[in-house]
């Protein structure tokens, strides 16, 4: 079968199976299957795989035993399979992420120009039209509101958290 829809439909069963959200699979050169997993809010995941709503390094190996066994079952080609967790800049694709990540910080790009811009960043929100951003960098109160079929491509923007003591910088001399 190669690579193609059956595939996608099997990772895509393996990952759903195991309590997992499929956020994106990637084939490059050399035959890299590169496989991105999230966990999904309130589910409940064995003790051994650790707590929390990130995935872990347990949850990618138990999807990558699964996975290898599933593929090999669908005969679908591959050299070497990863599977890792989306990473801080998460990319939302299904209508499902938009929904979850409402509220949050986003970096958008837009398939066709608006107001001479493809790129723009905000806050996601719902809006008549379906979806907005909430602008940051522009004027106070401005919005871009789309549909999800404009959008190209749309990633949470990470956020930097370090919780570490505050020390005040110190006059340089």
């Amino acid at each position: 079968m190669g690579h193609g829809i059956g595939s996608q439909a099997c990772i895509e069963r393996t990952v759903t199976g195991l309590g997992f959200d499929l956020v994106d699979v990637e084939r490059s050169a050399r035959g890299l299957l590169r496989i991105f997993i999230d966990r999904v809010p309130g589910h409940a995941y064995p003790e051994s795989q650790g707590e929390g709503e990130f995935v872990t390094v347990d949850d990618c190996e138990a999807v990558t035993r699964q996975l290898v066994y599933a593929l090999e079952v669908e005969s679908v080609a591959y050299e070497r399979l990863e599977v890792s967790s989306p990473g801080i800049d998460r990319l939302l694709k299904k209508e499902a992420d938009f929904i979850r990540f409402a509220g949050q910080a986003v970096n958008l790009t837009l398939k066709a120009p608006f107001q001479g811009r493809k790129h723009w960043r905000g806050v996601l929100g719902r809006s008549e039209a379906g979806w907005s951003l909430a602008l940051q960098d522009e004027r106070a109160g401005s919005e871009l509101a789309f549909k999800l079929d404009e959008v190209r491509e749309a990633r949470l923007v990470p956020v930097f958290d370090f919780k570490g003591r505050g020390r005040a910088a110190r006059p340089a001399g």
